[in-house]
């Protein structure tokens, strides 16, 4: 067994606990391969940020879990050399087992995500319940979920969104002991976050989504106040992104998320972590077709994934900077 600690890596707790006190939320950014993690410790370095290292059992599987072990030991190193020794948490994100969760812990995770969502309400609470168990006897802060998102992302896959009730959350919490919980308030997985009947479009004729469920996010404040809420789902889909990943060769249609104003209004509620993946994806993914594009020669990756590893840093840096104010926390 390896423990976190030994990685040099933190749980969420005093990160979350800083982060509700400053009206801020802690970037959780989803990795896969070296460029990915470059970029996000080189961003969240320049810009001074707290940062959460986040990995999914599909990211985990192909990354291998040891190698992702010294990859996030090394992210801790590689912070200190650029200059600034950041907090850093590997954190699971979507585990949906109980034997999941206690893996990711025993090869050196510092938070776990269990997923019952899918499960009829009780069995959500025992699940989840027994992995806070489990993860607390270690000192590993365990996330929640009640609400089911919408969308596919890696792993997780929903037809439709269903709404956290606020009715539930106290008892959740309360019986399962989580540290934070996940909720839905209307963000979703993935690039296409909502169907085009779902939105509107303004005078450009861009699609724009509905808002976010800001009334059930009060509530749930109100019924668990001081409480680490998380959302998922939350790439806004950078549209110049869309526009040249099309221009160079792909194609996607309808993709749209959420509003950064949207989200920085979120940032200073209750909501101390916001999941961003798919946003990293497009950035890269526009990067590397426009040099293979432009270069329909080149066959080192170095020279398409070191555009795409600046480009995700630039990406990263305008999130800690000026959507999820964790920029300066450090």
């Amino acid at each position: 067994m390896v423990n976190y600690k030994e990685l040099g890596l933190v749980n969420s707790r005093d990160m979350f606990k800083k982060a509700m006190d400053g009206k801020y939320a802690i970037p959780a950014f989803n990795f896969n391969n070296m460029e990915q993690m470059q970029a996000i410790i080189q961003a969240c370095v320049e810009t001074r940020s707290p940062v959460i290292l986040q990995v999914s059992s599909g990211a985990r599987a192909y990354a291998n879990q040891t190698l992702l072990r010294y990859m996030a030991q090394g992210a801790v190193a590689y912070a200190g050399e650029l200059g600034l020794d950041i907090p850093i948490c590997l954190h699971l994100d979507h585990g949906d087992t109980l034997e999941l969760c206690i893996s990711c812990i025993e090869t050196g995770f510092s938070s776990v995500m269990i997923d019952g969502s899918h499960h009829p309400y009780e069995k959500n609470v025992e699940l989840t319940r027994a992995v806070v168990e489990y993860a607390h006897q270690r000192d590993v802060t365990v996330e929640g979920e009640l609400g089911v998102l919408a969308g596919i992302e890696d792993d997780v896959s929903a037809a439709a969104s269903v709404y956290t009730s606020p009715d539930q959350v106290e008892d959740f919490v309360n019986k399962t002991g989580v540290d934070s919980l996940a909720i839905s308030i209307g963000t979703s997985h993935g690039a296409n976050k909502f169907r085009p009947e779902q939105c509107t479009r303004d005078e450009r004729g861009v699609l724009v989504p509905p808002p976010l469920r800001f009334d059930i996010l009060e509530e749930i404040e109100r019924r668990i106040p001081g409480f680490p809420i998380v959302l998922h789902g939350a790439s806004s889909v950078p549209q110049d992104k869309v526009a040249s990943i099309n221009s160079n060769g792909g194609k996607l249609v309808d993709a749209v998320g959420i509003p950064e104003e949207q989200l920085r209004r979120a940032a200073a509620s209750a909501v101390c972590k916001i999941n961003i993946d798919s946003d990293g994806r497009l950035a890269m993914t526009a990067a590397v077709r426009e040099v293979l594009s432009r270069k329909p020669a080149e066959f080192d990756p170095r020279k398409y994934l070191g555009p795409a590893r600046e480009a995700l840093k630039e990406l990263y840096k305008h999130k800690t900077s000026h959507v999820l104010g964790s920029a300066g926390r450090v």
